[in-house]
């Protein structure tokens, strides 16, 4: 409800249509598909206690949920790379950021997260699975099902592991170098109020990435098999997700006065 709420006052309201309120939108529709792959599922096996899931329903699964999470780490490359550019050159931003390369750069994500992954994913579909057959995770995942197979997944491991570096380390080294740039620009600004503005429309990006790329690290960089993989695991699928509407909602001026706005005109209507 809360990406939700997102995606309709920036699509109703004319003073948040701008390129970063786009991003933002775009980042929620994100949210919306991305919790949808797995929260649902795990819901329904809790219900039903039907823990079953077919071979071609696992794999669909995976492969969907870790292009939308390579999607999301290079719209937050997209979206800190937009707030470089606003900042940095504020006078070349708008013919810049034009409504047609906001699009184009609100698309590329979305083509780079289901390239990326696809190899890493048929390559370990391609592996022999014959028991056992029990997933030690509420989501079928790349090294969940690795673990599973009964022929040697060196190369799948591998394949992987490559595809880590231009999924979580490459996107989140363009973002810590757009933001230190961004920095230096900021404290060159004289007056505290005019620092405090540049800034107060980073803070937002910057927890959302912290959030994603702290419990992300946490899971796949450390060595793997903990009992608590899968409560780590489940911060960056439904936690982090559930509150990135509430920091861009309470942190941002503008949402609030236009939230407001919309619940002051329903309630005189009434």
């Amino acid at each position: 409800m809360g990406n939700v709420t997102i995606i309709v006052l920036v699509r109703i309201e004319p003073s948040l249509h701008t390129t970063m309120y786009f991003f933002i939108s775009v980042l929620s529709i994100l949210e919306i598909m991305f919790v949808s792959v797995t929260v649902p599922r795990l819901l329904s096996n809790l219900i039903t206690a039907n823990n079953i899931i077919s071979f071609n329903g696992c794999f669909t699964q995976m492969y969907i949920f870790d292009s939308l999470g390579v999607t999301e780490c290079y719209l937050l490359v997209v979206m800190a790379f937009d707030r470089h550019l606003a900042i940095n050159k504020p006078l070349h931003y708008p013919a810049i950021m034009t409504h047609a390369f906001s699009i184009e750069l609100a698309v590329l994500p979305w083509i780079m997260g289901f390239a990326i992954i696809l190899v890493p994913a048929i390559i370990t579909a391609r592996l022999e699975f014959c028991g056992p057959n029990r997933i030690e995770h509420f989501f079928c995942d790349l090294a969940p099902l690795q673990n599973l197979s009964c022929s040697d997944p060196f190369i799948s491991i591998i394949c992987t592991s490559i595809s880590a570096i231009f999924i979580d380390v490459f996107p989140l080294i363009i973002i810590i170098g757009l933001y230190a740039n961004i920095i230096m620009t900021v404290l060159k600004i004289k007056s505290e109020e005019g620092k405090q503005k540049a800034f107060s429309t980073c803070t937002s990006h910057l927890i959302v990435t912290s959030l994603l790329y702290g419990t992300v690290m946490i899971v796949y960089i450390k060595p793997k098999g903990s009992h608590y993989d899968k409560y780590l695991a489940f911060m960056y699928t439904a936690f982090t997700p559930m509150i990135n509407p509430f920091i861009y909602t309470f942190r941002n001026r503008d949402v609030k006065k236009v939230f407001r706005n919309s619940i002051n005109r329903l309630i005189k209507q009434r």
